[in-house]
C-alpha cells in the first residue's frame, strides 16, 4: 500500500537473509541471538542515511526533540 517503502523493505529482507536463509525456523534461535542480529543491522551505515547508522539518526532525532 506504500510503494515508496518497497525498496527499503526489500533491502532489509536481503540483509536479514545474510543471517537467516529463506524458510529458516526462527524458533531455533534465542531472543539474545535475534537481538544481536538487530543490533548489528542497526549499527550498519546506510547510504540512504548519508552513511550514518539508523541508531545514530534515531538518537539525533530524539535528542533534538527533547
Amino acid at each position: 500500500q506504500s510503494p515508496w517503502q518497497r525498496g527499503t523493505n526489500e533491502n532489509t529482507n536481503g540483509l536479514l537473509r545474510q543471517y537467516f536463509p529463506r524458510k529458516t525456523d526462527l524458533s531455533g534461535y534465542s531472543q539474545t541471538d535475534l537481538n544481536k542480529v538487530a543490533l548489528r543491522l542497526n549499527q550498519r551505515p546506510r547510504k540512504t542515511l548519508d552513511f550514518e547508522t539508523p541508531a545514530s539518526k534515531l538518537h539525533a532525532s530524539v535528542a533534538s526533540t527533547g
